[in-house]
């Protein structure tokens, strides 16, 4: 079971404070850093100082972190041109020694694109297909030969599809709820499928999903690595998990439901089974990024149990 660290700075953070908490994350054994991509806070925070921008952010991580892999859950794809995304993303993969992924969504927070002027279409799920075909596309295309692509949405002609990443293969991630489209596109471009936020029977049914779909698409089941993401609350005792819910605003019984909260005891456990329906892997939402003990108690009493 791997644990990876994901943050949600458009709630407010400033790179600095990014940084530090990645350095934790790889300092502390963590396996990755992951940050959501958005330009607008939700709910009552005021968001000070203001959003960063995911890949430019990463882009500085990479070079500021050695062995943490490093993406974001999920890239909007209504933000970037495929094209455009296709160059960042193999320019961040090089800049951090191959240490990329790439989860890629197809956006949906309709406030933060009329707060910054960025189009928000109707289509966007069929745009996402259209995105993905051109990035993984465009990064398939051996050196020498160009890419082209007419769809509904995008037309690409002669593109020289450089620069290369450094893997050979950036991992692709595709995530989300939906019954039928959600799986049949994960059967097709996706490394890792992603369930935010689901409780263990949501993603046990989301999983059969994608598990079939791959099946019927000609990959096996097996290919594919499922994943949860999960808000982390975790304390030594009642009245620390307490204190951390508060800071960010939530109800200790309402996280233990929905997330993983609790003692880490209380929290091992209720990892494990998500671990008995095939997740492989948990990004811990951190909402609290002022509070380094939490990630150390995480690494110490969670991460250590699991390994």
């Amino acid at each position: 079971m791997d644990l990876r660290i994901f943050t949600e700075p458009q709630q407010g953070a400033t790179y600095d404070t990014l940084l530090t908490v990645a350095k934790a994350t790889e300092d502390l054994g963590f396996d990755a850093f992951f940050r959501s991509d958005h330009y607008l806070r939700m709910g009552s925070v005021d968001g000070l100082p203001g959003p960063t921008d995911a890949w430019i952010t990463l882009a500085g991580l990479a070079r500021e972190t050695r062995r943490i892999r490093l993406g974001t859950l999920m890239t909007a794809g209504t933000f970037r041109l495929p094209g455009v995304l296709a160059i960042q993303v193999a320019q961040v993969d090089r800049m951090s020694g191959g240490r990329v992924e790439l989860g890629l969504g197809a956006g949906w927070f309709e406030e933060e694109h009329k707060a910054y002027g960025i189009p928000f279409p109707k289509e966007k799920f069929a745009r996402l297909e259209e995105q993905l075909a051109i990035v993984t596309g465009l990064w398939a295309t051996e050196v020498g030969k160009t890419f082209d692509f007419r769809g509904k949405y995008y037309e690409l002609t002669g593109s020289p599809a450089l620069p290369k990443p450094a893997q050979a293969k950036i991992p692709v991630l595709i995530g989300g709820h939906g019954a039928t489209r959600t799986p049949r596109l994960a059967a097709q471009y996706a490394d890792e499928f992603n369930i935010p936020f689901a409780s263990i029977e949501d993603s046990e049914r989301q999983f059969g999903r994608v598990r079939a779909a791959a099946e019927a698409a000609g990959r096996g089941a097996g290919d594919i690595t499922y994943s949860n993401a999960l808000v982390a609350c975790v304390g030594r005792d009642d009245q620390e998990v307490a204190r951390r819910a508060a800071a960010i605003g939530r109800e200790v019984d309402e996280l233990k439901a929905n997330g993983l909260a609790g003692s880490p005891a209380e929290v091992v456990d209720k990892i494990g089974r998500y671990v008995a329906i095939g997740s492989r892997r948990i990004y811990l939402q951190i909402l609290d990024l002022s509070d380094p003990d939490h990630l150390e108690l995480i690494s110490s009493q969670v991460q250590s149990q699991l390994s």
